[in-house]
């Protein structure tokens, strides 16, 4: 019909509302923010990234946590002109979708920091829009001042954001299965990105691996097995592990799967401590 705005331009006029609002309590609508389920990480995307973890300034997206005496001090402060945080980000969400596992997790950890990082521009929008209005529908309480988002590309930039043995979980839910053997190498599991894995995880940490695709999940059993680094947890500890329970029911492809009938193929595995240098 002459005249009728399109998807797009309604899409558009909705997130420039949402931005100029002062009030941002009405959560987004999925709706506005659609995209295509997954993005190839070999891309060239427009992405900013920091050079170093010491030149990630995080008080944009932590602002209840940044710094604010001169006085006080933050663990190997260096940058001495970018604002630091009172503690640093420890739970990671790669490949945060829409956030429901962020949302889920965030009351349980009041006092770590999470972050999901995802690829896609307009599901990242919808996150961080998401977290202003959640943290201002919960500003009495102050939940969710410890959950936050940003665009990045994990598959190259995860040493740029997190130092050494520095996150004690890392999320890896639904992956992309890149079905293709020819396109293996774009999985977000694989000896060379286990290594980063294991440069930013505490010693003991936990990687948590969900996916519906049970070839994929045989792929990610066997490498992280074959890791030295790294140790498969066992059903029984699976079991009590509160972390499993809301990934297996939170995340917006789980639930999908759990709508149709599908399997859900879980496995987690403990970082090993470092041997000693001879």
């Amino acid at each position: 019909m002459p005249g009728q705005p399109n998807k797009r331009q309604k899409r558009d006029d909705y997130r420039t509302s949402l931005s100029q609002s002062e009030h941002r309590i009405q959560l987004p609508k999925k709706k506005f923010y659609r995209q295509r389920a997954h993005a190839n990480p070999f891309s060239d995307h427009v992405l900013t990234y920091p050079e170093s973890p010491d030149t990630m300034d995080w008080s944009p997206y932590y602002p209840s946590f940044t710094i604010t005496n001169e006085n006080e001090s933050h663990e190997d402060t260096e940058i001495s002109n970018i604002p630091h945080l009172s503690k640093r980000v420890e739970i990671a969400d790669i490949g945060c979708g829409y956030g429901g596992l962020l949302f889920a997790l965030a009351p349980r950890f009041p006092d770590q920091l999470l972050l999901g990082l995802e690829i896609r521009t307009s599901v990242t929008e919808f996150v961080q829009e998401k977290i202003k209005a959640m943290r201002q529908q919960n500003s009495e309480t102050g939940l969710y001042q410890n959950v936050a988002c940003l665009r990045a590309n994990t598959m190259k930039f995860l040493p740029n954001f997190f130092y050494k043995a520095q996150l004690s979980k890392i999320f890896l839910c639904f992956p992309d299965p890149h079905f293709k053997a020819r396109k293996h190498k774009a999985r977000i599991v694989s000896s060379t990105l286990n290594s980063e894995y294991a440069y930013v995880m505490k010693p003991a940490g936990v990687i948590y691996t969900i996916t519906d695709v049970e070839d994929l999940h045989n792929w990610m059993v066997e490498h992280f097995e074959a890791h030295p680094s790294f140790e498969r947890i066992s059903k029984t500890e699976e079991d009590v592990d509160v972390c499993v329970k809301i990934m297996k029911s939170e995340t917006e492809e789980g639930k999908k799967v759990e709508r149709n009938g599908g399997h859900k193929f879980v496995a987690c595995f403990r970082r090993f401590e470092d041997p000693p240098w001879p």
